[in-house]
């Protein structure tokens, strides 16, 4: 009897490229802080990284073509009072991204075409409700101006960032303790949570109900994290009893038992998993490691099969994943990561080996496009669409620049003068910042004058 012994799949030879010395970001100062989540956020404009400051929290956003050495003065977005743990680039555009922090608020702010020739201090709005540190911020997936937070006071607040107001409240009736991992569903119409209560819960935000449960997917102490994946299942890892890595599959509706459940390895760090909807294959990278391991789901058991592991000498502080929009399609790039080093953030290419560089189509399927399927009115009326797709055979063309607008009287006086939609700088905006150069223009005088005295002074003695 005749049977096949290996699977026939096309990503089944998927290896992993790191850049070259000179197309990595260096001498960058990655946070130190401990705290579960990729430090690192990037799409087709900008690569952003959480780096230490002292006396307040910062990121840093760079030009995704501004590789080499990074200016150890160089601008950095930096008006949290204490670290920021958590950023996140909207999907609908490439230009605003927001930040969470440790201290308890949410801002989102809008990054100039071409990158920060300033310190960046004012948001163009600050989202406060929160009473402990926020460790979570993620997009809505299709509805415009959506951001969800999630903070240690086991407290998920979901924003209409175009008003600055929070228009849902999911309190700790709903998790009892620190929330690990939020995920939305591919049409954002439910959000997938991991708890320090060992339980994985499906959620409908706008009903705050919980559609579904399941109480210790994995058996050991440490943090679990859950991401949708694709027909209605969810991946989980976590550990065992025995403190050995563990990934898991799960049917929503069946959650008794998992559809498959793999033992990976020893290490303690917690496994990040990131999906890619339209190949099927996640990704799993851990704090501390030096790998990357990817797996490709399929509708038929065993369900979950492992591809293979890139590796590499030195262990990663967080990583960084692009939009399939933001690759390139013509050296056959299903993925690309941005892992952060302690001094360096180094793209990593994630390639199918092909001999034509044609377009291929098999590997890019429609994807999911910059613009929104729903207004965030629509949304919260409970309507529900999938991402609006696009097609990457001509390569992916940016849309011209769009303008945050925030419609918040009480929030007017915090915000920041934003270019108008051709670019240019609004009068308002020429203004503050002459004024702002004439304010630094006295200060180095006095500061001058004062070194004059000095050496006087020492010239005397």
């Amino acid at each position: 009897m005749s049977r096949q012994v290996v699977r026939s799949s096309k990503f089944r030879h998927v290896f992993g490229q790191p850049a070259k010395a000179d197309q990595c970001y260096e001498d960058v100062r990655v946070s130190q802080t401990t705290w579960d989540s990729g430090f690192c956020a990037v799409n087709p404009k900008f690569v952003a990284l959480i780096c230490e400051a002292s006396g307040g929290g910062a990121f840093l956003v760079l030009p995704l073509g501004k590789t080499g050495r990074v200016d150890k003065n160089v601008p950095t977005v930096c008006g949290h009072t204490a670290p920021v743990l958590d950023i996140a680039w909207c999907p609908h555009n490439d230009n605003v991204i927001a930040s969470g922090s440790e201290d308890c608020t949410v801002m989102v702010w809008e990054i100039p075409d071409g990158g920060l020739t300033l310190p960046l201090r004012e948001p163009v709005v600050t989202l406060e409700g929160h009473t402990k540190r926020v460790g979570i911020v993620t997009w809505h997936p299709t509805a415009q101006n959506i951001l969800l937070s999630a903070g240690c006071d086991n407290v998920i607040l979901v924003w209409d960032v175009g008003t600055g107001a929070a228009v849902l409240t999911l309190g700790p009736d709903v998790h009892p303790d620190t929330i690990y991992s939020v995920d939305w569903s591919r049409d954002g119409a439910l959000i997938c949570t991991s708890c320090r209560d060992k339980r994985v819960r499906i959620i409908e935000p706008r009903k705050g109900t919980v559609v579904a449960e399941k109480d210790r997917p994995h058996e050991g102490t440490r943090p679990v994290h859950a991401v949708f994946v694709s027909e209605g299942k969810i991946l989980t890892t976590g550990f065992s009893r025995m403190s050995e890595r563990q990934v898991a599959l799960w049917d929503t509706k069946h959650l008794e038992e998992p559809l498959s459940l793999q033992e990976l390895d020893t290490s303690s760090g917690v496994l990040l998993p990131f999906f890619d909807p339209d190949t099927n294959i996640v990704y799993l990278c851990g704090k501390g490691d030096s790998s990357i391991r990817y797996f490709e789901i399929t509708s038929e058991a065993p369900f979950l099969h492992y591809l293979s592991m890139f590796s590499s000498k030195e262990s990663q502080r967080g990583m960084g994943y692009m939009p399939k929009r933001g690759l390139e399609v013509n050296k056959c790039e299903i993925a690309r990561f941005y892992k952060l080093h302690e001094r360096k953030c180094e793209p990593i290419a994630m390639t199918v080996p092909r001999k034509s560089d044609l377009f291929q189509e098999d590997l890019y399927p429609p994807t999911a496009g910059p613009d929104p399927a729903l207004t965030a009115e629509e949304w919260l009326g409970g309507q529900d669409a999938g991402p609006l797709l696009i097609s990457l055979k001509d390569g992916y063309v940016p849309p011209k620049s769009r303008e945050l607008r925030v419609n918040r009287g009480l929030d007017s006086t915090r915000r920041r003068a934003v270019p108008e939609a051709g670019g240019t700088p609004s009068s308002d905006a020429v203004s503050r910042l002459e004024e702002e150069i004439r304010k630094l223009q006295t200060t180095v005088q006095e500061l001058q004058k004062r070194l004059d005295r000095l050496e006087e002074t020492v010239q005397a003695k």
